[in-house]
């Protein structure tokens, strides 16, 4: 009889530490579903974002731009193979810049293709032909990641030369271009306005270029890897990554706080590269980092295989407030799995 009870009482024993066990795996199981179905895997983004425009100094030769346009679109479908971006090429997006004029060579070859630019620089293409220098961004953004591809497909598929080069982004692209350190460069569609006129983030206007084409849509992404972090709202007070200091991510971040009536006082502002804001991230050194450019960029990407990311929505109201202050903004949607799964 002692033996039967000591038997049924290892039973009992064992059958209340399974179900212990699973009851504890289940919680578990859920709660990291539940943290990571709002990652940036599998939830959609709203956001806003600016044009990613190539500008040229105005002496590169007419003949010189037109080559070039055409060898990047009339071989779309071999530049994607070689990135995701290029499938965002679109004639029609290309040739919509208003604010600053086309360089000649790049609106002869959309008339050519049935659109016309709303102006057309005046006295421009015409220096010599060289090589050209391609000003990008940081080593770990869709600029250089995609410049790269462009410069080195024109050079291999036309008779013209072009070197893709690491730099500070937008602003820094323009200051070299003038300083004809590039002859080419990436910049943001609102930092190529300020430039042109004269404003925020230059003192006086910059007009000794025109504009190539616009690529693609470069979305301004609010990273953390907090999920508690969920509005713009939730910034304040919390470390905050807003780029260089008047850089155009700097002015992006202002916007998009101003819009949730915050200012750069109301955070811990903190003022670094995307690859430097990944690595913050990472350690836990900063709650939050903008980022602007387009997704995906490679700085998340490195960052979600580490550790789970979240991207923050900007709701449409905030996002109407945005854009009425600044019409250079237009909503975009960042779709689930851009960043893949963790």
């Amino acid at each position: 009889m002692k033996k039967i009870l000591t038997v049924l009482l290892i039973v009992l024993l064992s059958v209340t530490m399974f179900v212990s066990c699973a009851k504890k795996e289940s919680t578990t199981t859920t709660t990291s579903t539940e943290n990571t179905s709002k990652s940036a895997a599998f939830a959609d983004t709203k956001t806003v974002a600016v044009g990613a425009v190539v500008i040229v100094r105005d002496d590169v030769p007419e003949d010189e731009v037109y080559s070039i346009v055409k060898t990047i679109f009339d071989n779309k479908d071999a530049i994607t193979a070689q990135h995701a971006k290029g499938a965002e090429l679109d004639l029609a997006f290309a040739s919509s810049v208003t604010a600053v004029p086309y360089h000649p060579g790049a609106a002869k070859y959309f008339a050519e293709k049935g659109y016309t630019v709303a102006s057309v620089k005046n006295g421009a293409g015409k220096g010599s032909s060289r090589a050209l220098s391609f000003g990008t961004g940081g080593d770990t953004g869709t600029y250089y990641g995609f410049g790269s591809v462009l410069a080195g497909y024109v050079t291999k598929n036309s008779s013209y030369s072009i070197t893709a080069v690491t730099s500070g982004g937008s602003k820094a692209n323009i200051e070299d271009l003038s300083a004809n350190d590039v002859q080419l460069g990436f910049v943001q569609s609102d930092v190529m306005s300020y430039a042109y006129n004269g404003e925020r983030l230059f003192t006086s206007p910059v007009k000794g270029f025109s504009v190539v084409a616009a690529l693609y849509m470069e979305q301004v992404q609010i990273v953390t890897t907090k999920d508690n972090i969920t509005s713009g709202a939730d910034l304040k007070g919390r470390s905050v990554s807003i780029g260089a200091i008047g850089s155009g991510v700097y002015f992006n971040a202002l916007d998009v706080l101003d819009a949730y009536g915050l200012n750069e006082g109301d955070i811990k502002a903190v003022y670094q590269s995307f690859g430097d804001s990944a690595d913050s991230l990472k350690d836990g050194k900063i709650d939050a980092a903008f980022i602007v450019a387009g997704a995906p960029t490679t700085a998340i990407t490195d960052l979600a295989t580490a550790k789970t990311v979240y991207l923050v929505s900007i709701d449409d109201s905030h996002a109407d407030a945005l854009i009425k202050a600044s019409p250079f903004y237009s909503k975009y949607t960042i779709p689930a799995g851009t960043y893949g799964s963790k």
